[in-house]
Protein backbone atom coordinates (compact mmCIF):
# COMPACT_ATOMS: atom_id res chain seq x y z
CA UNK A 1 0.00 0.00 0.00
CA UNK A 2 1.51 3.30 -1.12
CA UNK A 3 0.93 5.40 2.02
CA UNK A 4 1.61 2.71 4.61
CA UNK A 5 4.69 3.28 6.77
CA UNK A 6 4.91 -0.41 7.67
CA UNK A 7 4.66 -1.49 4.02
CA UNK A 8 7.56 0.89 3.31
CA UNK A 9 9.60 -0.77 6.07
CA UNK A 10 8.73 -4.24 4.74
CA UNK A 11 9.77 -3.17 1.23
CA UNK A 12 13.06 -1.76 2.51
CA UNK A 13 12.13 1.76 1.41
CA UNK A 14 12.12 3.10 4.98
CA UNK A 15 14.89 2.32 7.45
CA UNK A 16 14.10 0.36 10.59
CA UNK A 17 16.02 -1.82 13.00
CA UNK A 18 14.83 -5.25 11.89
CA UNK A 19 15.02 -8.04 14.45
CA UNK A 20 13.19 -10.84 12.62
CA UNK A 21 12.08 -11.47 9.07
CA UNK A 22 10.87 -14.40 7.04
CA UNK A 23 8.72 -14.88 3.96
CA UNK A 24 5.54 -13.79 5.78
CA UNK A 25 6.46 -11.45 8.64
CA UNK A 26 8.86 -8.70 9.64
CA UNK A 27 9.62 -7.49 13.17
CA UNK A 28 11.40 -4.25 14.01
CA UNK A 29 12.01 -1.93 16.94
CA UNK A 30 9.24 0.57 17.66
CA UNK A 31 10.39 4.16 17.04
CA UNK A 32 8.54 5.32 20.17
CA UNK A 33 9.00 2.39 22.56
CA UNK A 34 7.15 1.91 25.81
CA UNK A 35 10.45 0.41 27.01
CA UNK A 36 13.70 -0.17 25.14
CA UNK A 37 13.43 -3.34 23.08
CA UNK A 38 9.72 -2.80 22.27
CA UNK A 39 9.17 -4.69 19.01
CA UNK A 40 6.45 -4.48 16.36
CA UNK A 41 5.57 -7.59 14.36
CA UNK A 42 3.82 -7.07 11.02
CA UNK A 43 2.74 -9.35 8.19
CA UNK A 44 4.50 -8.57 4.91
CA UNK A 45 1.10 -8.56 3.23
CA UNK A 46 -0.85 -5.37 3.92
CA UNK A 47 -3.80 -6.23 6.14
CA UNK A 48 -5.31 -3.69 8.49
CA UNK A 49 -6.55 -5.70 11.48
CA UNK A 50 -6.21 -9.11 13.05
CA UNK A 51 -9.59 -10.27 11.69
CA UNK A 52 -8.27 -9.44 8.19
CA UNK A 53 -5.22 -11.70 8.54
CA UNK A 54 -5.52 -14.59 6.06
CA UNK A 55 -5.78 -18.03 7.66
CA UNK A 56 -2.63 -19.15 5.88
CA UNK A 57 -0.62 -16.50 7.77
CA UNK A 58 -2.08 -16.97 11.27
CA UNK A 59 0.16 -19.76 12.52
CA UNK A 60 3.35 -18.12 11.28
CA UNK A 61 2.33 -14.77 12.74
CA UNK A 62 1.63 -16.28 16.16
CA UNK A 63 4.80 -18.40 16.04
CA UNK A 64 6.83 -15.26 15.36
CA UNK A 65 5.08 -13.51 18.28
CA UNK A 66 6.05 -16.41 20.55
CA UNK A 67 9.66 -16.21 19.40
CA UNK A 68 9.75 -12.47 20.07
CA UNK A 69 8.18 -12.84 23.53
CA UNK A 70 10.93 -15.35 24.35
CA UNK A 71 13.65 -13.17 22.81
CA UNK A 72 12.87 -10.11 24.96
CA UNK A 73 13.34 -12.28 28.04
CA UNK A 74 16.42 -14.18 26.91
CA UNK A 75 18.07 -11.38 24.94
CA UNK A 76 17.23 -8.35 27.04
CA UNK A 77 16.96 -9.81 30.52
CA UNK A 78 13.30 -8.88 30.85
CA UNK A 79 11.22 -10.89 33.31
CA UNK A 80 8.31 -11.16 30.89
CA UNK A 81 6.49 -9.28 28.17
CA UNK A 82 3.31 -7.42 27.33
CA UNK A 83 1.88 -8.58 24.00
CA UNK A 84 -0.94 -6.59 22.40
CA UNK A 85 -2.77 -5.82 19.16
CA UNK A 86 -5.07 -2.85 18.57
CA UNK A 87 -7.73 -3.19 15.89
CA UNK A 88 -8.75 0.16 14.38
CA UNK A 89 -9.19 2.08 17.68
CA UNK A 90 -5.77 3.25 18.95
CA UNK A 91 -4.13 1.70 15.90
CA UNK A 92 -1.69 4.46 14.91
CA UNK A 93 -0.76 2.77 11.61
CA UNK A 94 -3.55 0.98 9.71
CA UNK A 95 -1.45 -2.15 9.12
CA UNK A 96 -1.76 -5.07 11.52
CA UNK A 97 1.00 -4.90 14.10
CA UNK A 98 1.56 -6.83 17.29
CA UNK A 99 3.48 -5.15 20.11
CA UNK A 100 5.95 -7.14 22.19
CA UNK A 101 7.07 -4.99 25.11
CA UNK A 102 9.73 -6.22 27.53
CA UNK A 103 8.55 -6.10 31.16
CA UNK A 104 10.20 -6.22 34.55
CA UNK A 105 8.57 -6.03 37.95
CA UNK A 106 8.35 -2.44 39.13
CA UNK A 107 8.78 -1.00 35.62
CA UNK A 108 5.85 1.37 36.20
CA UNK A 109 3.49 -0.05 33.59
CA UNK A 110 0.16 -0.79 35.22
CA UNK A 111 -1.61 -3.65 33.46
CA UNK A 112 -3.68 -2.37 30.58
CA UNK A 113 -3.40 1.21 29.39
CA UNK A 114 -7.07 2.02 30.06
CA UNK A 115 -9.34 2.18 33.11
CA UNK A 116 -11.21 -0.93 34.18
CA UNK A 117 -14.96 -1.22 34.60
CA UNK A 118 -17.32 -3.61 36.38
CA UNK A 119 -20.48 -5.44 35.41
CA UNK A 120 -23.55 -4.30 37.35
CA UNK A 121 -24.17 -7.91 38.40
CA UNK A 122 -23.84 -11.52 37.29
CA UNK A 123 -26.94 -11.19 35.08
CA UNK A 124 -25.39 -8.36 33.06
CA UNK A 125 -22.15 -10.32 32.77
CA UNK A 126 -24.14 -13.30 31.51
CA UNK A 127 -25.87 -11.12 28.90
CA UNK A 128 -22.50 -10.01 27.52
CA UNK A 129 -21.30 -13.61 27.40
CA UNK A 130 -24.45 -14.66 25.54
CA UNK A 131 -24.08 -11.85 22.98
CA UNK A 132 -20.51 -12.94 22.29
CA UNK A 133 -21.47 -16.63 22.03
CA UNK A 134 -24.19 -15.67 19.54
CA UNK A 135 -21.72 -13.65 17.46
CA UNK A 136 -19.31 -16.62 17.42
CA UNK A 137 -21.92 -19.04 15.96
Amino acid sequence: MADCVFCAIVAGDLAAHLVLEDDDVVAFLDQRPVFKGHVLLVPREHVETLPDLPAALRDGFLAAAQRLATAVVEGLGAQGSFVAVNNTVSQSVPHLHLHVVPRTRGDGLRGFFWPRTKYADAAEQGQYAERLRAALK
